[in-house]
């Protein structure tokens, strides 16, 4: 039975549906009362069933209403709403009335892969701030994980569901359930793991796992089963994120590691502490661990927090009323054992942070091996010769040729069990793509296409082109639409803007200028009479104006051919302009020739 529509509490309109979890459904809502959009998160029904579980809902989600602050989701109100299910049954529907927060949740960031440091620090910092807030308001979150921190389109950190987890596993709902309803147990502190009671340092263990996740883009242990990474979380200690990562620095392994110590009295005590040597670490210096502090804390602290052998201590060496039979002090002693103590801590201390992880792997475990640019048939054989399942990925890559690994999952170096599946990434080459129509494009314009394409241009051949502007592309090679691997040279055929003439002399005004004004030259013949020699037949070209080679397109071309009068044979002349034959035939001779309108010679008749 879908959510969307209803009203709850006489208030609340359920809008679509913006998130799921293991324990609730996320919908958008509306407070009809006061017109504001909420965010309403519907818990599954099957929780409601314990009555347990709603005294101890109502009363953690009162205790998380009371906090305010602006890293931490606001709960407005919550309750239980009487719906009738998918049979018809009346079931008991628990729900959260929240702060609208527009954003993304931290786990899907990570999906897109690992945080920069410095982005991973900025958003641990907004985790710590919460979670130093809630823990003094005395409020434990129980369940601090990528999935119930969001950061807001404006970069702000935001956490949200506390008192929540608290309320399921404080309640009588079985282990099955609450494993269920919790999720991943990738987040789960050694404390937890165990069953044991939980304080604010359990939600800073994980803290430093969601830290060592934004670094590295997986958490510490991963398993085939829940009980399986619990059980890595009490045992195992993790590897150091820089080991994943390279680009993590030495002092932000330092502060994971820290967070990740499995005895609760080791790690940080406080999200303050916390935070400062995360702020250290940023600044790139290794954070110090002042040890110094515990001897402090055993002989400085005030007299009510004493232990009774502790106070009789401080008696023995101020209180007067004592009897003293010794001749030395005894203060003496007092300070003698004190920095004692003070040197064995030291030395335990060295000897910790210089113990060195046993080199020597389990006869059940193997290390993947290094197999980048192997091929997929080499790689294969070694991973099957160490007992190791390889799968067969393919993936293009830029990089790294056709037919060779680009890395496995999990990756070099990791520590496994012996019949692992290792997922080996083989490079199918460049992705192809389709080179470009840059025809009619400018020079400018086509280098731009093809680089967004992925591709790089050529040589440049410039070429003569009668109708294409000069610079402006003709072809391509490969031609336009042709597949080619990413990064492949595209040659360019660009206009010159020229044509070349050719020689024209002794041709016929006619096919002259039949041949400039050809769709291959595109020019513009003008003839040019000459009156100072005698026309011929067929009007020869004497002289062009542009000669031999190349020239602008659509360029003027004069042509210069004779149309003089002819001489007279022997005959009488007319005015000059007639050329006669006197005696030939008994006939008057011929007249002279004349022009035409374009300047060609025509001959009148004969007489």
């Amino acid at each position: 039975m879908s959510d969307e529509g209803r009203l709850l509490a006489g208030r609340y309109r359920v809008g679509a549906l913006i998130g799921r979890g293991g324990m609730s459904d996320v919908h958008v809502g509306t407070d009809t009362r006061l017109g504001r959009q909420v965010a309403v998160k519907l818990l599954k029904p099957q929780l409601a069933t314990d009555p347990a579980f709603r005294m101890r809902f109502r009363q953690e989600a009162q205790s998380a209403a009371r906090m305010a602050h602006p890293t931490i989701v606001r709960v407005f109100d919550a309750g239980e709403e009487t719906v009738l299910d998918a049979s018809g049954h009346e079931v008991q529907l628990p729900f959260i009335v929240m702060e609208y927060v527009e954003g993304r949740l931290l786990k899907d960031i990570i999906h897109d892969g690992p945080l920069d440091p410095a982005a991973a620090v900025r958003v641990l910092d907004g985790v710590l701030t919460a979670l130093e807030y809630s823990h003094r308001a005395g409020v434990v979150h129980r369940d601090i994980k990528p999935g119930n921190i969001m950061i807001t389109t404006s970069g702000q950190v935001k956490v949200m569901d506390f008192g929540i987890a608290r309320a399921v596993s404080d309640s009588s709902t079985t282990v099955a359930q609450t494993t269920a309803i919790l999720g991943t147990a990738s987040y789960f502190s050694p404390e937890q793991a165990k069953g044991e009671t939980v304080d604010a340092r359990t939600d800073l263990y994980s803290t430093g796992v969601v830290l060592f996740e934004m670094l590295t883009g997986r958490p510490p242990f991963r398993g085939d089963t829940p009980v399986a990474v619990a059980y890595q979380h009490v045992s195992e200690r993790p590897v150091k994120p820089s080991v994943i990562n390279p680009k993590v620095s030495p002092a932000l392994d330092t502060v994971v590691m820290r967070a990740l110590t499995k005895d609760r009295e080791q790690r940080y005590q406080t999200a303050v502490e916390f935070r400062a040597d995360l702020e250290v670490a940023a600044s790139g210096r290794v954070p110090i661990r002042k040890e110094a502090d515990a001897a402090t804390a055993l002989f400085g602290a005030p007299t009510g927090s004493l232990t009774a052998p502790e106070l009789a201590l401080r008696q023995l060496t101020e209180d007067d009323t004592v009897a003293r039979t010794q001749r030395r002090p005894p203060v003496l002693w007092i300070w003698a054992g004190i920095i004692g103590v003070v040197v064995i801590v030291i030395a335990v201390m060295y000897w910790a942070f210089t113990l060195q992880p046993q080199a020597e792997i389990p006869s059940n475990a193997r290390e993947v091996p290094a197999l980048a640019g192997q091929t997929w048939e080499a790689a294969s054989a070694e991973l099957e010769e160490l007992g190791l399942v390889p799968a067969k990925v393919e993936e293009s890559s830029d990089t790294v040729a056709a037919g060779s690994v680009v890395r496995t999952d999990p990756p070099a170096g990791e520590i496994v069990d012996v019949t692992t599946t290792i997922q080996v990434v083989v490079s199918t080459g460049s992705k192809p793509v389709a080179v470009p129509d840059t025809t009619n494009m400018t020079l400018d314009q086509a280098k731009a296409a093809l680089d967004q394409a992925g591709l790089t241009a050529g040589t440049e051949n410039r070429v003569n082109s009668p109708n294409v502007p000069a610079d402006v592309v003709i072809s391509t090679a490969p031609a336009a639409g042709a597949t080619v691997q990413a990064g492949t040279a595209v040659n360019l055929e660009i206009s010159s803007g020229n044509v070349t003439v050719p020689d024209l002399l002794g041709l016929t005004l006619t096919a002259a200028s039949d041949l400039l004004r050809a769709a291959h030259l595109g020019l513009n013949p003008i003839p040019q009479p000459d009156g100072s020699c005698p026309a011929e037949e067929g009007s020869p070209v004497t002289h062009q104006s542009l000669g031999p080679g190349e020239v602008p397109q659509k360029s003027d071309v004069t042509l210069t051919y004779c149309a003089g009068v002819a001489p007279n044979n022997g005959g009488n002349t007319n005015g000059g302009n007639n050329g006669g034959n006197g005696g030939n035939n008994g006939t008057g001779g011929n007249e002279g020739l004349g022009l035409s309108d374009n300047g060609l010679p025509i001959a009148d008749g004969n007489r």
